[in-house]
């Protein structure tokens, strides 16, 4: 099985965390990136770089990713995109995208946007936190372990 990530956003202890679980696990790892970036040097990880442009790494992941596969994006609109594909999608920080909670999570990402660009909101994220680590170790082990059983 492979997992993708977006490596253009993705926290670096996520995407660790996840090539420890691919060891373990034996999956294969692709990073998706629109930059150049370091790759883990373990065989199971493959880096690639797209063309840069809007939305290229974005394309690349729903074009080349299959369903019983796993997506790491914070990205709701490429979520949105990989749920319809029937691939899994997953948050760094370990909020799974399904079905069900789409249209909330593009109606929330879209006020953000509207009001971040009016200037009545700013910033996005707090930084990375352990919490965040530990949630997204556990919603990971619990979709792959579902995965790997359909």
């Amino acid at each position: 099985m492979r997992v993708w990530i977006d490596a253009d956003a993705c926290p670096r202890p996520a995407r660790d965390q996840l090539v420890r679980f691919a060891l373990k696990r034996g999956l294969q790892v692709v990073l998706v990136a629109g930059q150049p970036q370091s790759k883990p040097a373990f065989a199971c990880v493959r880096l690639i770089v797209v063309p840069s442009g809007p939305d290229a790494a974005d394309d690349y992941l729903v074009e080349h990713a299959v369903p019983g596969e796993l997506v790491i994006c914070s990205d709701v609109p490429l979520a949105d995109r990989l749920i319809k594909k029937g691939v899994a999608a997953l948050d760094p920080r370990g909020r799974e995208f399904d079905a069900n909670n789409m249209g909330e999570r593009l109606a929330v990402r879209n006020l953000f946007t509207d009001l971040r660009e009016q200037g009545q909101a700013g910033g996005g994220q707090g930084a990375y936190s352990e919490r965040d680590k530990q949630a997204f170790a556990n919603a990971l082990d619990r979709i792959l372990t579902r995965l790997a059983r359909a």
